[in-house]
């Protein structure tokens, strides 16, 4: 305790970070404000029937999402999916497209086409999103919940709709260059954790005075709960090291200090972006069916849009999969790797320099993404298996899958920041031995 009081001084001793911070949680206040504000035209007070349609099934996840904006019909009720489903088409397009191959290239410039031009797409995908969510609330709430219809109610919320997610998405970038912590990494963890207290709760009631159990059960699941966050926490660290048999690599040709080094590979690149990805192409299915209820469907619509079903959690994990190993390749390259390697004077015994290495890095960077990019399928279809076994549905997400990931890796990464803040100005980390591990190398949540 007391080197939390003391760690608490310290960061309020340092201007920028003290600035920094305040600048990230008023920001974030203004998020969370504006998720209760409704849509002009629409009677809170009869949300009822669009609060119990979104309390299960797909819908109750894209609702946590957002924070509980969905569920308030608010100008933030789309939130921030649409901005993440722009930036997997526009990144998906970087491999297959030689426009957006050369922007890649061209360093800061490139990158500010790109953040553009995914903006651009953000709101070409609201604007199909919105009508499809306005049609939504026409079919949930009665008329009188409307004191605007027709066409004006429409063209104004779908205005509004994508004003609101644009918004956010502003709110996100002023956060990640002013505050701390990725910006729209944090905004999805924030409404992520505004849904825990509720999802709690109701968890506890469900097992005193429904499913059986009680207490012991209770505790139980919080046991449970607790060892599936450690193992979250271990696979967002990942290895920092690759074993000697696999990659040992010495620079130049002397071992500075006496220690050898190791090539700085981990099994977990890609961080959470796979379960982002994953979970944005998820919700396609229910998104062109208009946000419809899943008992309501048929077919091929109806089984993906059941997310404890087996061809749902099955696409789910092998896409999980599929893009850890795109990540990964963005994110890992073997030939700058190889390059930086032979300007060093580092060499790999027994692999030849140039090619043969890039070869070699290649081949071990797929082998040791194997098994992260299971793990990480497994933990993304956890929250199924808690449903299936009787956990409430909201306090199942948390088991698993996007929430848990992201909470462990925004807090991991936002943490790290400000201990990178105390220790460059000479004060104690937040650890008392050792340095807290984020994602370094594998960007933010998002």
């Amino acid at each position: 305790m007391k080197k939390f009081i003391e760690t608490l001084k310290n960061i309020y001793k340092i201007e920028d970070l003290r600035s920094r911070l305040g600048i990230t949680l008023f920001l974030l206040l203004i998020y969370r404000l504006g998720s209760y504000v409704s849509l002009p035209g629409v009677d809170p007070a009869q949300l009822g029937q669009l609060k119990s349609q979104t309390s299960e099934g797909l819908l109750g996840l894209l609702d946590m999402f957002s924070g509980g904006a969905f569920s308030k019909a608010s100008i933030f009720a789309l939130g921030i999916m649409p901005y993440i489903s722009a930036s997997i088409v526009i990144q998906l397009m970087g491999i297959a497209v030689p426009y957006f191959q050369r922007l890649q290239k061209e360093g800061e410039s490139g990158r500010r086409k790109i953040n553009q031009l995914t903006r651009y797409l953000t709101v070409v995908i609201l604007l199909f999103q919105a009508p499809a969510y306005l049609a939504n609330l026409h079919y949930q709430l009665p008329a009188s919940a409307f004191a605007i219809t027709g066409a004006l109610f429409t063209v104004t919320s779908t205005i509004i709709l994508t004003a609101g997610s644009m918004f956010v998405m502003w709110l996100g970038e002023r956060i990640t260059d002013k505050g701390i912590g990725n910006g729209i990494s944090l905004i999805i963890m924030i409404g992520i954790i505004a849904r825990l207290p509720h999802s709690v709760v109701a968890e506890f009631i469900s097992r005193i005075e429904q499913q059986g159990g009680g207490m012991v059960m209770f505790l139980l699941e919080f046991v449970i709960l607790t060892v599936v966050f450690m193992g979250a926490i271990l696979l967002v660290q990942g290895t920092r090291k690759i074993p000697v048999q696999y990659a040992k690599r010495i620079v130049g040709n002397k071992q500075y200090g006496g220690v050898r080094q190791y090539i700085p590979l981990k099994v977990n690149a890609a961080g959470v972006m796979p379960i982002i990805f994953a979970q944005a192409i998820m919700f396609i299915p229910i998104s062109l069916a208009g946000f419809a209820k899943s008992d309501s469907l048929s077919g091929f619509a109806a089984a993906f849009s059941n997310h404890t079903g087996f061809w749902y959690n099955l696409t789910q994990f092998l896409l999980v999969i599929i893009f850890t190993y795109f990540y990964t390749a963005i994110t890992v390259n073997p030939l700058q790797m190889a390059e930086d390697m032979k300007k060093n004077g580092g060499f790999i015994p027994g692999v030849k320099p140039g090619k043969k290495t890039v070869e070699f890095l290649d081949t071990i960077m797929s082998r040791i993404t194997l098994p992260g990019s299971v793990f990480l399928g497994i933990i993304t279809i956890l929250p199924a298996f808690a449903m299936i076994a009787g956990i409430n549905q909201q306090f199942a997400y948390f088991f698993g899958g996007t929430s848990l990931l992201i909470l462990v890796g925004v807090v991991l990464d936002t943490l790290q920041q400000i201990e990178s803040h105390l220790l460059m100005r000479h004060y104690d980390g937040l650890m008392k031995s050792g340095r807290i591990k984020g994602r370094t190398g594998s960007g933010a949540a998002y």
